[in-house]
């Protein structure tokens, strides 16, 4: 699709990773489902300035493509535009995941003049809700703001949206705003329990809640491709929703489900460890964004891409075997090459277990070829 080029996840087309740099833990919100658990005070361990510069040349000479910069919120950070002019100098496509609050109409000019590629902005709903879940009166307004301000430059700018139990009513808002707002793009995250989200594992949607959410976004999609209003639309950290696509195709446009198939499986499903990967502010690569809590080495003491290129740490070189790992439902799905078990992070969290099957995993046993009668 037209914004596969930007996807940070599930992607193993690439031959070198897209890499996630959480520039800082440093926030201005407190969201309930945050990742990495951000708070308001400066931390003196982030990388500075030269060493950011220093790994990001080892990005370019390993041949890294694509760096998304988030955080906590890294429009905090006083160096932010001479590390995105230095990366868009060696060649890396430089993104932005942001809560939008601080882009004024000076700073999104900015980001656009040192080459910021898109700018995702995370929206958790109406105003009440999207409020509520950071921590903030006005938060929305403010985000909002930093959504017209980056629009109106030319730069691409999206929408960012986690799904859990608290907001999946709001889904068709979202589309709504999308169109009112003429914005081009939106990722719906399945909810990951990592971080202050680890709080949230009751709080995430049950199977026939998922299902209904997916099927809705598929709807709308295709209401918005029907009328010409042809936006980019993903679902991240769920690669079951690739393998439901598929399924649902096969019974309506058997001759496209087919195209979607080969699709699917040139993604690869998850890749976290593979595709994608992960370093946070002081320096820790890690599988992907939501594994903060595990770190295969620290960019101060060995390069990224000597890290990246070790498979001697035991999660690592089970992250790119899992056929030889997976357990439970996971093994046995007929999809497996699609999905490839989707979030083991999510296992872990839920079971203790990173190689057990993903408890978010909506799919029912017919649907993906187990018997539940053996």
């Amino acid at each position: 699709m037209p914004g596969d080029d930007l996807r940070y996840e599930g992607s193993t087309v690439h031959k070198k990773p897209v890499v996630v740099w959480n520039l800082t833990r440093r926030c201005n919100l407190h969201c309930i489902h945050c990742y990495i658990d951000a708070w308001e005070r400066e931390s003196a361990e982030e990388l500075t300035t030269e060493e950011g510069k220093r790994l990001i040349d080892d990005l370019a000479k390993f041949g890294v493509s694509s760096l998304l910069l988030s955080g906590g919120e890294p429009l905090l950070r006083d160096d932010l535009f001479a590390l995105i002019e230095h990366a868009v100098g060696k060649g890396i496509r430089v993104m932005l995941s942001t809560n939008g609050i601080l882009i004024t109409p000076r700073i999104a000019r900015g980001l656009k003049e040192v080459g910021v590629s898109y700018v995702g902005i995370s929206i958790d709903g109406a105003q009440e809700t999207h409020d509520r879940f950071r921590g903030r009166e006005g938060a929305f307004l403010e985000s909002l703001r930093g959504i017209r301000n980056c629009r109106d430059t030319g730069m691409k700018v999206g929408l960012r949206f986690t799904i859990a139990k608290y907001n999946h009513h709001q889904l068709s808002y979202v589309f709504d705003l999308l169109e009112e707002e003429d914005l081009p793009r939106c990722c719906f995250y399945h909810l990951v329990y990592t971080g202050r989200g680890r709080r949230l594992i009751n709080g995430d949607l049950n199977h026939e809640e998922t299902r209904k959410a997916v099927e809705l976004i598929f709807e709308r999609t295709l209401d918005l491709h029907r009328r010409g209003r042809v936006k980019e639309i993903l679902t991240v950290a769920g690669h079951t929703d690739g393998v439901y696509l598929y399924l649902k195709l096969k019974e309506e446009n058997p001759a496209r489900a087919e195209e979607v198939h080969k699709l699917l499986l040139l993604n690869g499903g998850n890749s976290s460890g593979v595709g994608i990967a992960c370093i946070d502010s002081v320096g820790e690569v890690h599988a992907d964004q939501f594994w903060h809590h595990y770190s295969f080495g620290n960019v101060r003491r060995r390069n990224f891409s000597e890290i990246w290129e070790d498979t001697s740490d035991p999660l690592m070189w089970g992250l790119r075997n899992k056929r030889h790992m997976i357990k439970g439902r996971c093994a046995h799905c007929r999809y497996f090459e699609i999905c490839a078990g989707n979030m083991r992070v999510r296992a872990e969290a839920f079971y203790g277990d990173v190689w057990a099957e993903d408890p978010a995993c909506y799919l029912r046993d017919e649907e993906i070829g187990i018997d539940a009668s053996t």
